[in-house]
């Protein structure tokens, strides 16, 4: 029988996500594999993020310099965190995700959950949102084995504040869900609305030292950069 799509892209996943090399270089080479079976989609992609773009998407988002706005999120396991809870063991990077379904995002928990090991011990953390409810964030932490927690962001309303969530279109709605890829099931709503992934890391006063924020959800922040900045945080 023959493979779906879905599969397939699976598939590419695992391989790309297991590659010994740098962080970005995996999240370009399942690029690599979405343009090869799907130009269209790779191609609308490329589109939204020019709109986006250009539209300024991510630019409100906290700069470098300012507190961290608090928030008070679920876990993986239904226990409230605040921000305040994270920064009581040292500095934190707080990465957004798109979700459990999202291949790039799960390439890049998995790096996240390889760095928290590194950092872990000098009482330097990590912590991911997603805007998927508790039982696909728990998921998500299983699936990668992550010792950090995922604090789910219903109806992106933490991110929102940030000015980080936007609308997806009914463009790439099509093209998803075609895909295999559908947000309305982890989220447990059909409003099709996604944070930018994005990484803040806020140092023990609650200010943030350094950020990554881009549009273009195949980009993350390099995970040397992200240590670095987390070892400069005091």
């Amino acid at each position: 029988m023959a493979k779906s799509l879905s599969e397939i892209l699976e598939e590419k996943f695992v391989q790309c996500r297991d590659l010994d090399v740098p962080l970005a270089d995996r999240l370009q080479a399942f690029a690599t594999e979405v343009r090869r079976m799907g130009p269209h989609f790779a191609e609308a992609v490329d589109g939204l993020v020019g709109r986006l773009l250009d539209s300024g998407a991510g630019t409100a988002a906290p700069k470098i310099g300012e507190p961290m706005p608090p928030f008070l999120l679920p876990d993986d396991q239904g226990r409230l965190v605040g921000l305040e809870d994270l920064l009581e063991q040292g500095p934190v990077a707080i990465a957004f995700h798109r979700g459990y379904w999202c291949p790039y995002c799960r390439i890049n928990i998995h790096a996240l959950a390889r760095a928290e090991e590194q950092v872990g011990m000098e009482h330097r953390h990590i912590a991911a949102i997603v805007p998927d409810r508790q039982r696909y964030a728990a998921w998500l932490k299983t699936d990668a084995q992550v010792p950090f927690p995922i604090l789910a962001d219903i109806d992106n309303g933490y991110a929102m504040s940030l000015g980080l969530a936007i609308w997806v279109g009914d463009e790439m709605k099509d093209m998803m869900t075609s895909s295999g890829w559908d947000p309305a099931v982890s989220q447990g709503t059909d409003n099709w609305v996604l944070p930018i992934p994005a990484t803040f890391v806020v140092d023990s006063e609650g200010i943030i030292t350094s950020r990554f924020v881009d549009p273009d959800y195949r980009m993350r922040m390099a995970i040397d950069d992200m240590i670095a900045a987390l070892r400069s945080a005091e």
